[in-house]
């Protein structure tokens, strides 16, 4: 039989120490609440020790009531005073915490009866109470002072109460994380949409066809709920006609549905002009609406607050007016009311439509013009691309459309 080799392993004289560190944080959750006490004069005579509860309120996990005691807690006092306590009302661990108790001065003067642990040293640290425990004072306020000051209003008493939970956790350096990619749900739906696999729908819009998913459709839009699920919807299902709307535009619409994203407005439209992603953008918020899609319509809504223009503001702003986009609304009238930009704006295509599709719009530009004749207005960034005016390169204007 062959010998067995015993290797001998020697503690390396090399060895260099680590130091590691952690740190105990110990700190306050805190919540308040507030208890108003009506008829406080039919609450008095209930009796040495009985007591009115607030509502139960969570601070720092645990529930909470304040207790009011009309006639006091302790029968030595002979009801000459009022008592204020605050009750854990969390069964399971003692809980540690701090707390303020308020009574408010209804007058206005703001002279409130204030009794507090917060900001000051204890010397035995915060109070620990179990199930139903509480802490407060007995002698919390002399029931003829009160009667006859500005704490008791129409009857009435309003209490404050504030509560510190004490927590205590350990803080240690991280020993590794895990990154968590994004989600790509829009990424897999979007392909789903380029591979052109499994449809069951097709839209001709403007002479082009578009097919797509009714289920995502539907999961996405509840107009395309209806209009295929529901009990009104199309007869033919299979093939729908979509009127009033250019293709680029409905493209656009369903690129968004599966992408859950705007698409690259020059790309689209096959043109590298600010003036025509507006268009696009103003067209894809009426489309948006239309659809019920709520968070393309505030992109929308986004990206032409970001390009108000001279000649494109008045169309901005009827499309607003039209389709109750407020904010959007808003920014375009501070523009127009600009001294600077009013004359230019007024003389515009878009301006003209304005007047003939929302006339009331123009009472509502009257008021921010008198506004800003008293008080400078600060609109929307627009820096130089105010000289975008939908026109050519020889400065003739051209026909909106993408």
């Amino acid at each position: 039989m062959g010998r067995v080799l015993r290797e001998t392993l020697k503690p390396s004289t090399s060895s260099v120490s680590a130091t590691t560190t952690s740190t105990s944080v110990t700190e306050t959750v805190n919540g308040s609440h507030q208890f108003k006490i009506t008829g406080y004069s039919l609450s008095k005579g209930s009796g040495i020790g009985k007591y009115i509860a607030s509502d139960t309120f969570m601070v720092g996990g645990y529930l909470w009531a304040i207790y009011f005691y009309p006639d006091g807690k302790s029968p030595e006092d002979n009801a000459a005073y009022i008592s204020l306590f605050i009750a854990l009302a969390s069964e399971g661990t003692d809980v540690r915490a701090l707390f303020e108790l308020t009574l408010l001065d209804q007058s206005g003067k703001e002279r409130h009866k204030v009794h507090s642990h917060f900001g000051r040293t204890l010397e035995s640290g915060p109070y620990t109470l179990k199930y139903r425990g509480s802490m407060g004072y007995k002698r919390f306020f002399k029931r003829t002072l009160l009667e006859q000051s500005d704490y008791l209003k129409d009857d009435c008493l309003s209490v404050h109460c504030s509560v510190g939970v004490v927590m205590s956790h350990t803080e240690g350096p991280k020993i590794f994380s895990i990154a968590v990619p994004p989600s790509n749900i829009g990424h897999h739906f979007g392909q789903l949409l380029e591979s052109g696999k499994q449809t069951d729908v097709s839209f001709e819009v403007d002479g082009e066809f578009f097919p797509a998913h009714k289920l995502v459709l539907a999961a996405r839009s509840p107009v395309f709920r209806a209009q295929l699920f529901g009990p009104m919807k199309d007869h033919n299902t299979k093939q729908i006609e979509v009127e009033d709307m250019e293709a680029p535009v409905f493209k656009a619409l369903l690129h968004f549905i599966y992408w859950d994203s705007l698409p690259d407005m020059e790309e689209l439209t096959g043109l590298t002009s600010k003036w025509a992603s507006t268009l696009m953008s103003q067209h894809l918020l009426a489309a948006a609406d239309r659809y019920g899609l709520d968070r393309l319509r505030l992109m929308c809504e986004a990206n032409l607050c970001e390009v108000v223009a001279i000649n494109t503001v008045a169309t901005t702003l009827a499309l607003a007016e039209q389709h109750h986009c407020f904010r959007l609304k808003a920014v375009c009238l501070k523009f127009v009311a600009m001294p600077e930009n009013l004359r230019a704006v007024m003389q515009t295509d878009g301006f003209e439509y304005l007047k003939q599709s929302c006339p009331s719009v123009l009472t509502e530009l009257l008021e921010y013009v008198a506004r800003v004749n008293e008080h400078p207005v600060i609109v929307c960034r627009h820096g130089n691309e105010a000289i975008l005016d939908g026109s050519d390169a020889n400065g003739r204007r051209v026909k909106q459309r993408l």
